[in-house]
């Protein structure tokens, strides 16, 4: 009788692809066993189905079975795997290990992979794997190959390490700069952040502040159409009334002639003729009656009651809307107030400054001062001491008892000296105003409307949409606005006071104001 050797070791029971123990082993018709996953995988990347040991190459590819032997025996005699240490975090994995991966302790740089220790074996029995260089295991083993050569990249100093001293050098410039550029980064998510905070505030300020004017205007439409059904009503009470009045004086006849009825007909039947008589001559006049052949009461037209209503309406809207929207407007626009003081080192020669550079006023006398690159000289104008290349500004001129001014921006390159051209083409964006009304200075000038004198004149800028407005500030409503205006260099508030006048009538100086938001 024969007996089972009971001392096979785990080799007897591993695939010789994966060198693991039979997991669902099947067998080729050649009568080698492997795991189903192993073989079915060796095939599918081969264009000939071969086997991986013996080397015999099937037409087809072959139908694998279960081989129920090998999997009780595998299950008899409790065959199991050999503790191997899984991969960590930094080390180079096994690359034919399916399920959990071990760790590489060797790389082929033959077979561009690295094995773990089970998986390498055949490297140490195989004598065509013998052969093969094994090298510590290395980490993307493909992108250390050279394509050209199809060998691993080595390092090779040119002179006693002289490139990798360079290189190292370069490395240590990019390491020291990165965490500037992350600081760098750091510092944008910030101003990005409180951007998005700035303009959710924006916002909800812009919807507060339309839905307060959307609120004044709905009552106006529905003024006017209170307005409107008032009209319509009292037309149509007009009417009521009037063949109200009608009808009681015809009532009023009707009760008369009745009555003058039931005194006629018993005269009528009477045989005595002294009664008649006597009686006819109180009946012989008729009550007094209206002819109400020409009298009708004619129903009320509506014709263009609806028309003048809206007719209306349109002219209050506008206005309402004019009044609101600028009143909101300038609200906004004041946030951005800045302080300006006047450069006496800019002011035409007939200028004179506050001593706080605050306000100035045409003295009527050149003064004698040092000539200045920076002075106008045939403009009587004069510039903010700062100027600004970005984001917006707001400030204020009092022009209260005036006959003329000129206030606005300029940009830095303007001509100051000889004939000078005040228009946005030649970088000037203000406002002028004289006897002959209120204008934006331009090429042609563009005459504005005035509803009543200006008090205080508000400029706004916005240097990165190209915007230029004024404001009346009294009235709080909008005068003007250059739009897609063109900023490339800094830009200067300007002032011009005016000529001087000798009946005193343009005297007053030009005020910058400090912005009163209250309002």
């Amino acid at each position: 009788m024969a007996y089972a050797n009971t001392s096979w070791s785990e080799e007897n029971f591993s695939c010789a692809i994966c060198l693991d123990v039979f997991n669902s082993p099947v067998t080729t018709p050649c009568g080698h066993n492997f795991c189903r996953t192993c073989i079915t995988k060796f095939w599918d990347e081969q264009v000939k189905y071969k086997c991986p040991v013996c080397n015999e190459l099937f037409h087809t590819r072959p139908d694998l079975r279960v081989n129920i032997l090998l999997v009780e025996m595998v299950d008899r005699f409790g065959v199991r795997v050999k503790e191997q240490p899984c991969v960590e975090p930094g080390e180079v994995p096994c690359d034919l290990c399916t399920g959990t991966q071990l760790k590489a302790v060797k790389s082929c740089i033959v077979c561009f992979t690295s094995y773990c220790q089970t998986h390498l074996e055949p490297h140490h029995r195989a004598a065509g794997l013998k052969k093969h260089r094994l090298v510590e295991p290395i980490d993307r083993l493909e992108d250390r190959m050279c394509t050209k050569h199809n060998q691993l990249l080595e390092l090779f100093c040119k002179t006693d390490q002289e490139e990798f001293e360079v290189k190292m050098a370069q490395l240590g410039k990019i390491e020291a700069k990165l965490p500037q550029m992350i600081q760098e980064r750091k510092l944008k998510i910030k101003e990005i952040k409180a951007t998005v905070v700035c303009s959710k505030s924006d916002a909800d300020r812009e919807i507060a502040d339309g839905g307060q004017i959307l609120t004044a205007l709905i009552c106006c439409v529905e003024k006017c159409r209170d307005d409107f059904n008032q009209t319509v009503k009292e037309k149509l009470k007009s009417t009521e009334k009037q063949a109200e009045d009608l009808i009681k004086e015809l009532e009023q006849e009707i009760e008369d002639l009745t009555n003058r009825s039931l005194q006629v007909k018993p005269l009528s039947h009477t045989k005595d003729h002294l009664h008649f008589l006597q009686a006819f001559r109180s009946l012989k006049d008729p009550p007094h009656t209206r002819d109400w052949t020409t009298v009708e009461v004619r129903p009320p037209s509506y014709v263009g009651t609806l028309r003048r209503s809206l007719d209306q309406l349109e002219e209050t809207l506008n206005t309402e809307m004019k009044k609101l929207h600028g009143a909101a407007e300038l609200k906004r626009v004041q946030q951005y107030e800045v302080d300006v003081t006047l450069d006496p080192d800019t002011a035409h020669l007939n200028l004179i400054l506050s001593e706080d550079g605050k306000q100035v006023h045409d003295g009527g006398v050149v003064k004698k001062l040092p000539d200045n690159a920076k002075r106008f000289e045939n403009k009587i104008f004069v510039l903010r001491m700062q100027s600004f290349s970005s984001g917006r500004i707001y400030f204020e001129v009092q022009v209260k008892k005036k006959t003329a001014w000129r206030l606005g921006v300029a940009r830095e390159s303007i001509n100051r000296k000889g004939e000078i051209k005040v228009t946005p083409q030649m970088g000037y964006w203000v406002l002028f105003f004289s006897k002959d009304g209120l204008v934006f200075s331009g090429d042609p000038d563009i005459r504005l409307p005035l509803r009543a004198e200006l008090q205080k004149v508000g400029v706004f800028v916005d240097y990165d949409e190209g915007l230029v407005s004024f404001y009346d500030v009294e009235a709080r409503v909008h005068i003007y606005s250059a739009t897609g205006c063109t900023f490339t260099e800094p830009l200067y508030p300007i002032l011009c006071p005016g000529c001087y006048n000798h009946q005193g009538k343009n005297s007053a100086p030009l005020i910058i104001s400090p912005v009163n938001q209250t309002d």
